[in-house]
Order: C-alpha cells, then structure tokens, then sequence
C-alpha cells in the first residue's frame, strides 16, 4: 500500500508538470507591461488624465499594445471614445484617438465578466509594433465622450505584450 501512495504521488506530479509545460507552450504572447489606473468615484473627469509610463529594452522585438477598460454594468452607452496620448523614447508626441465598443446590441457586454464589473482590451496597433528605440514610453488617455464626468468606469490602463513571431 506504501508503494501505490508513492506511485500514485508521482503519477499525479508527472501529470501537472506535464500539464504546466505544454501550458506554457500553447501560450501565444508573453506579458511585458500593465497598468491600470482607477478612476475616482468611478466618474471620469476629462481634466482626470491617466499617465502609465514603461521602460522598454527589446527593440528587435514586435509588441501587441492595447487600452484597457473596466466598467460597471450601469455604464449607459455601448462605446467609449478615447484619445491616447503617446510619448515614444526618440520620438515626438503623438494622439490616436480611438474608439472602444463595449457593448453590441446582439451579445450585450463585451469582454470578460465577473457579476456587474467588465473588462475591455482594445488593439491599438493594427499590426505589431517594433519600438525603434529603447527607453521610457508615455501614454495619457483621455476621455472625449460628451457627457462629463463620465460615470461608471473603473479602470483604465495601457497592456503591453511581447507578439509570436
């Protein structure tokens, strides 16, 4: 009986270790950055800007960047429209303004749930982005929706990963 417990024991431990390396294979994209800023009283004021700054290092790599939102389930619109203001090391400032679907009319909320709180990460690089020098990236996002403060969003950040070649 001694033995079963052992064999057993290292049966299952074969089988987790397994389990955890084919996991980190299937894995398409590996987290660099993220950051995300609560907004206060859930009502985002356009004077309330949030800064998220990051150092990257590997140029010769390609990066998915995204926005990410987290709203409550009483935020009244299906879309959010935001401004990103961006600071890359060796460049100008630029703004992309960007449009984020939070809800369809079809499906409901979009992106992942938990009770009445969703998240949302929007691509805002069409295709992999090579950062052409190495040192402090800056984004500022701003909300330019008409009404104002805008009311039941908790979050938003700056994501940034690594993309599969």
């Amino acid at each position: 009986m001694h033995l079963k417990r052992k064999t057993g024991s290292a049966v299952l431990f074969a089988i987790l270790t397994g389990g955890m390396i084919l996991g980190g294979i299937a894995c398409k994209t590996v987290d660099v950055f993220e950051k995300n800023v609560t907004i206060p009283q859930q009502e985002w004021d356009r004077s309330f800007q949030p800064a998220i700054a990051f150092n990257i290092s590997d140029t010769a790599a390609l990066y998915n960047i995204y926005v990410t939102l987290r709203h409550t389930h009483a935020y009244n619109y299906n879309n959010i429209w935001l401004n990103v203001n961006f600071t890359l090391p060796g460049d100008t400032a630029r703004r992309q303004r960007v449009d984020i679907l939070l809800a369809d009319n079809n499906k409901g909320w979009i992106g992942t749930g938990m009770d009445d709180i969703y998240e949302v990460r929007k691509l805002i690089t069409p295709q992999p982005y090579r950062f052409k020098n190495p040192g402090q990236c800056t984004f500022t996002l701003e909300q330019i929706m008409r009404e104002n403060p805008l009311k039941h969003i908790m979050n938003a950040g700056i994501r940034v990963e690594k993309a599969n070649r």
